[in-house]
C-alpha cells in the first residue's frame, strides 16, 4: 500500500506481517448536521487516501442513539470497525468486558502521551497501562452564540454574565426577537444547566458537585441560584422548541430570528456553513461569565475487537491517522473544535477558535468536563429532572434542587 501520511512507524510488527488485504471500515458516529458532515468528510477522505481500505460511513443522529447502536452491535457480536464516543465514562463497560482493541502498540511508538493535551482528555482512554480509545478533538461547551444585528436592533449590549442576559432579554423580546433559542431535548437542557453552573457558581463548586459529589454543595445557595435563573429563562424562549435539534436551534440565531443560543463550540460549523463571519455577523462569548473557562470535553473513537485481521489492520491505521498533525489541522478547522496537540498549524483559525486556543493556554481557565466524573446512569437521572423542571413552570426551585441533591448524593 502507498501512504500519503507517514503512519507506518506507529503500527506493530505483527500487524505489518498480515497479508495486504483491503477492508471496509465501518465507522459509527453522530455527526449529521451540515457543519459536522463537512468535518467528518475530512476524516473519511484522508483515510481513503491511505490505501485500499475504505471508510464506511454509518451516521446516526444524536449521540445517545449512536452510542446505543454501537453498544448493541458490539455486545451482539457484529461490531463496527470504529465508533464515536465522548471523553467520558461512557465506554468503560466495554473496556471492562475486554471487547475493545488495545491500541498501546500505536500509542507507545507514536508517544501519544507526550502531545495529547490536556492530559485529562487522554485519561478515560487508559486503564491498567493500556490504551483503548483515540481522542480526536477538544470541545468546550461554555459558549453563548449571539447574533450581532439582533442585539443592535434591540438596542442592548451583548451579555458577559447571566445577569446581563436577564436584564437585556425583555428589550429583545419587545423588539420581536426570541431572546434565547433553546432546543427542547434533555441533553440540551442539561447543557444549559451546566453552562450556568460553571459560569455562575465557578470552578470550585463545579468540582465539588461533579467530582466530589458533595450533596451539601449541591443543596447550597450557589446551585439554588442556578435553578432560579434557569426558571427565569423559560419566559424568554419560544413555543416551538419541543424536540428541536440543536442545529435547527442554531439556525434561529443565524437567520436573525433569535438573539442567542447556549451551545458548545461545534455550533461554529453551522455559522461557517452559512457563510457568516465572527465579529461581523455573530459573536462567540465564553460563558457568559466574568471568569471564562474552557471545559475539557471532546470526542474519541473506540475500536471494537474484530475476527477479520484485515479490519484489525485498518483499525490501527485509522487510529494513527486520527492523531496525525496534518489531519488534526484539517479536521479541527472544519469542526470548530480545538486540536488535541499543540504542534499543529492553526493559522487559518477564525476569531472563535482563537478565543478557545487562548483559554487553552491558561491553566487556571481549564476545567475538566463533568462526564469524566459521573456515569451515564447519573447523567440520565439529571436530564430527566431538568427536563421536568424546564417544562413544568409549577415545579418549585426547592423541589428541583432537592431531587438534584439526592441524585448527586447517590451517584457512583
Amino acid at each position: 500500500m502507498k501512504y500519503t501520511i507517514p503512519l507506518a512507524a506507529a503500527l506493530s510488527a505483527a500487524l505489518w506481517q498480515l497479508p495486504a488485504q483491503a477492508a471496509d471500515l465501518e465507522v459509527i458516529h453522530w455527526w449529521t448536521s451540515g457543519g459536522e458532515q463537512a468535518a467528518v468528510s475530512v476524516l473519511a477522505k484522508e483515510f481513503d487516501q491511505l490505501g485500499a481500505d475504505k471508510w464506511k460511513d454509518s451516521a446516526i443522529a444524536q449521540g445517545e442513539n449512536a452510542r446505543a447502536v454501537a453498544y448493541q452491535r458490539i455486545f451482539g457480536g457484529t461490531p463496527p470497525g470504529a465508533a464515536q464516543f465522548n471523553t467520558s465514562r461512557q465506554f468503560e463497560e466495554l473496556i471492562n468486558a475486554g471487547l475493545l482493541q488495545d491500541l498501546s502498540s500505536v500509542a507507545d511508538k507514536e508517544q501519544w502521551a507526550s502531545f495529547i493535551r490536556p492530559p485529562a482528555i487522554f485519561g478515560p482512554c487508559q486503564k491498567d497501562g493500556k490504551v483503548y480509545c483515540v481522542p480526536v478533538n477538544l470541545h468546550s461547551e461554555q459558549w453563548i452564540w449571539v447574533n450581532r444585528k439582533v442585539y443592535q436592533q434591540a438596542g442592548v449590549t451583548e451579555p458577559t454574565t447571566w445577569q446581563d442576559f436577564l436584564e437585556s432579554a425583555p428589550k429583545i423580546k419587545t423588539a420581536g426577537f426570541i431572546p434565547l433559542a433553546q432546543g427542547g431535548q434533555p441533553w440540551q437542557e442539561f447543557l444549559l444547566f451546566r453552562d450556568m453552573l460553571l459560569g455562575m457558581a465557578g470552578k470550585d463548586v463545579w468540582y465539588q458537585v461533579w467530582r466530589d459529589k458533595n450533596a451539601d454543595v449541591a443543596g447550597g445557595s450557589a446551585v439554588r441560584k442556578v435553578f432560579e435563573t434557569m426558571g427565569e429563562l423559560r419566559q424568554y424562549t419560544d413555543q416551538g422548541m419541543a424536540g428541536r435539534n440543536w442545529n435547527d436551534t442554531t439556525n434561529l440565531v443565524i437567520t436573525g430570528k433569535a438573539a442567542a443560543q447556549v451551545m458548545g463550540d461545534w455550533a461554529r460549523g453551522e455559522f461557517v456553513l452559512a457563510g457568516k463571519q465572527p465579529g461581523e455577523d455573530y459573536d462567540c462569548i465564553p460563558g457568559p461569565s466574568p471568569e471564562p473557562y474552557l471545559t475539557t470535553n471532546g470526542d474519541v473513537f473506540i475500536f471494537p475487537k474484530q475476527k477479520d485481521p484485515a479490519v484489525t489492520q485498518a483499525q490501527f491505521k485509522l487510529a494513527s491517522m486520527l492523531v496525525d498533525a496534518r489531519v488534526q489541522t484539517l479536521f479541527n478547522n472544519a469542526k470548530g473544535s480545538l486540536p488535541i496537540r499543540d504542534d499543529v498549524d492553526m493559522s487559518l483559525a477564525d476569531a472563535c477558535i482563537k478565543k478557545g486556543l487562548a483559554l487553552l493556554q491558561r491553566p487556571d481557565a481549564i476545567v475538566q468536563g463533568y462526564a469524566l466524573f459521573i456515569t451515564p446512569d447519573t447523567r440520565g437521572q439529571i436530564e430527566d429532572l431538568l427536563t421536568e423542571y424546564w417544562s413544568t413552570p409549577d415545579m418549585t426551585v426547592d423541589a428541583a434542587q432537592q431531587r438534584f441533591v439526592e441524585i448527586i448524593g447517590d451517584a457512583d
